[in-house]
């Protein structure tokens, strides 16, 4: 059975680590390490594995959509969506502004919002506000029809 002080020890190394050369590489360890120390903390030895293993599923499926030049290009402009997408957090309407102007494509965006489960009852105001900020219709239309 994991102690506590294991988990912690687990938790620094994933974090010393996470400086990794890709998203998907961090997300997965930071995942991992958050996931197995509120999971030891919370749950004991059983509760760190699942709690681990459930960190690294999410943290790779996020971290994976942003290996490329979209990721510099958010990461840059605005790092609090960049967070939010790394962190698998529910997705706002200026998050989806912020993705469509660090030129992420229609279908990463899309798939963001299904893997962070992020629905949306846009009012015409916001959807006036995200065509004049240049989203694409395609993404529009899936926030309007896919709550």
């Amino acid at each position: 059975m994991l102690k506590k002080s294991s988990v912690l020890v687990l938790a620094l190394g994933a974090t010393l680590i996470a400086g990794c050369e890709s998203n998907t590489g961090t997300g997965v360890l930071v995942g991992g390490a958050s996931g197995a120390a509120i999971g030891g903390i919370v749950g004991g030895g059983g509760g760190a594995l699942i709690g681990g293993a459930a960190g690294v599923i999410a943290g790779g499926l996020i971290g994976a959509y942003l290996d490329n030049q979209e990721s510099k290009n958010l990461k840059e402009q605005s790092p609090q969506t960049y967070r939010r997408v790394d962190n698998g957090e529910k997705l706002s309407v200026n998050d989806i502004i912020n993705l469509s102007k660090a030129d992420v494509a229609d279908d990463k965006i899309i798939e963001l919002m299904q893997k962070t489960n992020s629905h949306y009852q846009l009012n015409s105001y916001q959807v006036d506000k995200l065509r004049d900020a240049g989203v694409s219709e395609r993404v529009i239309n899936y926030m309007m029809y896919n709550t």
